[in-house]
């Protein structure tokens, strides 16, 4: 091997079915019990896997149960006024409201360029509205058991941990996609993604959680539980998220409002010239107008913002 060239990667275990029917045994016999993972319906997949990007998943539950009360069918999101739709989003704390916009734009699609029936594979998935490549993988392995593997942070942890992969995104996805037994994403994905959660986490609890790889896991063997960083998610209380929702959240019980009369209701310390001022919620009202959540007339002198219906 020359200076340049890099270790090989470590292979996985010569018994690799027993691998993998040992994390499969481990995940059907006891996981989490969340609605999502009792349904195959790929609109009701989709909301949850939107609504779980960067939300605790208590908060997602009853979201989620809510909204498809609300909604329960492609059609219904899409015939929805979308005020209403992302003043949902905003009332439970759900992140950035474009996602909302976004889901209630791919309903939109389902209906009118798919007749009402879900693409199925990742690829097409990946056509409707802010459905990236992540999410359209897990609508594909959940409700149609047909996508890839799921790479996601727990899934890259156990892998760096139990067979020594390299903190490389494109060797996390060859080593994902070779650690998958064909034609059953549907249980691998959400097994592999439970042990990341519950056994194998920062702090890993390996014994109490009974992890079902711990006779082949490298960390276990070693005592060394060393992981690639986790992106910690930066602060809501304060941000810039949480104040755009709060001008969603207010514009909702106001046909509309000027600057002057939006700003104290978002902030306590509002103060037209100060730093928390005129310019600071303008900046968060274009923002806004950009991802077409509301309408801003600027006419007169005068700045004054409606929510987009």
């Amino acid at each position: 091997m020359t200076e340049t060239e890099a270790p090989p990667e470590p292979a996985f275990p010569d018994d690799l079915e027993a691998v993998r029917e040992a994390l499969i045994e481990w995940y059907e016999d006891d996981h989490r019990d969340f609605p999502w993972r009792r349904t195959d319906d790929p609109y009701e997949i989709l909301v949850s896997e939107v609504m779980s990007q960067q939300t605790q998943l208590g908060r997602v539950l009853e979201a989620w149960e809510e909204f498809l009360e609300r909604w329960p069918t492609t059609a219904e999101l899409a015939a929805a006024d979308r005020a209403d739709v992302v003043g949902f989003w905003t009332d439970y704390s759900l992140g950035y409201n474009n996602r909302a916009k976004y889901l209630h734009e791919a309903a939109a699609q389902v209906e009118t360029d798919y007749d009402g029936e879900f693409p199925e594979t990742p690829e097409e998935l990946q056509e409707l509205m802010g459905v990236g490549p992540y999410t359209a993988n897990a609508v594909a392995s959940f409700a149609f058991n047909d996508g890839d593997a799921v790479v996601d942070t727990n899934v890259k942890r156990v892998l760096y941990r139990a067979f020594d992969v390299s903190d490389d995104d494109a060797i996390f996805e060859a080593k994902a996609s070779g650690l998958m037994p064909d034609g059953r994403s549907r249980v691998w994905n959400n097994a592999i993604m439970e042990l990341g959660g519950v056994a194998c986490e920062q702090t890993p609890s390996c014994d109490e959680a009974g992890c079902p790889w711990r006779e082949w896991c490298s960390a276990y063997e070693s005592g060394d539980f060393t992981a690639p960083d986790v992106p910690t998610q930066p602060s809501f209380e304060g941000s810039r998220r949480q104040f755009r929702g709060r001008v969603i959240s207010t514009l909702k019980e106001y046909d509309e409002l000027e600057l002057d009369e939006l700003g104290p209701r978002i902030r306590v310390d509002y103060a037209p010239d100060g730093e928390y001022g005129r310019e600071w919620l303008a900046g968060l009202l274009t923002d806004l107008e950009d991802d077409e959540l509301v309408d801003v007339d600027r006419s007169d002198g005068e700045v004054v913002a409606r929510l987009r219906r």
